[in-house]
């Protein structure tokens, strides 16, 4: 079974393609993360967790989320990571976490997707043309990697250098109070109160008021508020007002949204 979280639907059709690829089943696990459900999940085929990646780690809800949850059947497991590249120390933690279930950990593999990360100017975006030549990159690693795993054959080793590891763990919580603020996030006279970004925020940090979406105190910056609002009325100060809010199915033509 594929398990994976999305916030601008890069993870999303990585997954889908890896399901259809091995015939596996396919679970978004939005919902149970906000709703804190970690109900059993059963699979008779190995498990393979898709994530992004967030400050060279995977997203720490999704961790918080992945401890608590039991997994039965069978005992294998894979990550399959979609950071523009690099996943720093990510799949290290993901063995970690999946060694006190007594899994057994199969590696991991990177799919480099799409810049995502709009709320600043230290990344440049992708073009559309970048865009259309990963997807066309990805349709022919996916088939590669899930034959390996169909296969039940290892991927890379999860491992990272301890001075990697040294340097992140204590960084990335720094990072994140410091560099992630919600107080820039704002809807424009566009909004129309539809509540989408209410929905898929997997914090259930933005609350609707009076029709408009407002951001309280926890925030992944994971951008699928900014990415996913159907009129494009949420912005980051002034740092996205002539960026493109970037979501993939915006650029999907063989796949439905």
């Amino acid at each position: 079974m594929v398990l994976y979280f999305s916030a601008t639907g890069n993870t999303r059709f990585v997954a889908e393609t890896l399901g259809a690829a091995m015939n596996d089943s396919v679970l978004d696990l939005l919902s149970r993360i906000r709703e804190n459900d970690i109900s059993a999940i059963c699979s008779k085929k190995p498990f393979v967790i898709c994530s992004p990646v967030y400050v060279s780690e995977m997203p720490r809800f999704l961790m918080k989320f992945l401890k608590k949850v039991p997994l039965h059947g069978n005992r294998k497991v894979y990550f399959i990571f979609t950071g523009a590249g690099y996943s720093g120390i990510s799949a290290y933690i993901g063995k970690k976490l999946m060694q006190k279930k007594d899994m057994d950990v199969m590696g991991y593999e990177d799919v480099p997707m799409p810049q995502n990360y709009i709320v600043s100017n230290l990344f440049s975006q992708a073009t559309e043309e970048d865009i259309k030549n990963t997807l066309a990159r990805v349709q022919k690693e996916i088939p590669l990697i899930a034959e390996k795993i169909r296969r039940q054959f290892p991927l890379k080793p999860c491992n990272a250098p301890l001075p990697e590891r040294v340097l992140t763990i204590p960084f990335n919580p720094v990072w994140t109070r410091l560099m992630q603020p919600t107080k820039k996030f704002y809807a424009t006279a566009k909004c129309i109160g539809c509540g989408k970004c209410e929905r898929i925020c997997p914090l259930r940090n933005i609350i609707l008021t009076n029709g408009k979406p407002h951001w309280q105190h926890s925030c992944a910056h994971c951008m699928g508020c900014i990415g996913s609002c159907p009129k494009e009325a949420i912005e980051y100060g002034s740092i996205t007002k002539h960026k493109t809010k970037y979501h993939l199915t915006k650029f999907l033509t063989e796949h439905p949204k």
